[in-house]
């Protein structure tokens, strides 16, 4: 699923980590583990495995957001659709294997009520939330704990 380039609020961004594909995924696919290493989540819960149509719930910074997996490519690419009170999302992860390092990439849109309403705050609040999470992962990732 792509994002949605006409959305009012669309962010992207990247990030090299040192540490192996392998190793990304394994942090970046377990969302149970999510609020362990990132502290703006405070909840994660993924019902079965991370695969397509698998819902998982979350908290992040006070929302509550109900998920779909759409994407799940073996240390290739993560992306999933969501809503919550105004508004849904689609997020999307993707991992380049850099001489046994990783690329990561990752990309969201943002529509709904709420979001239009609020684009240009919600458009530098993702910004700053996708490079936090960017660069959480990369301690986690690079920590080999999770």
């Amino acid at each position: 699923m792509q994002v949605n380039h006409n959305a009012p609020v669309l962010q992207n961004a990247e990030i090299l980590i040192n540490a192996s594909p392998a190793q990304v995924w394994s942090v970046l696919t377990n969302i149970n583990q999510w609020p362990a290493w990132n502290p703006n989540i405070r909840t994660a819960k993924l019902e079965g495995e991370a695969m397509v149509g698998a819902n998982f719930h979350w908290n992040v910074k006070g929302a509550s957001i109900q998920s779909i997996l759409h994407t799940v490519i073996d240390q290739a690419a993560f992306g999933w659709s969501g809503t919550t009170f105004g508004g849904s999302a689609i997020h999307n992860w993707y991992l380049e294997n850099q001489n046994g390092h990783t690329l990561v990439k990752v990309e969201e849109s943002m529509e709904g009520w709420l979001v239009r309403l609020f684009k240009n705050k919600m458009n530098r609040d993702l910004a700053v939330d996708m490079a936090f999470w960017l660069k959480k992962l990369k301690d986690a990732s690079e920590k080999g704990e999770f």
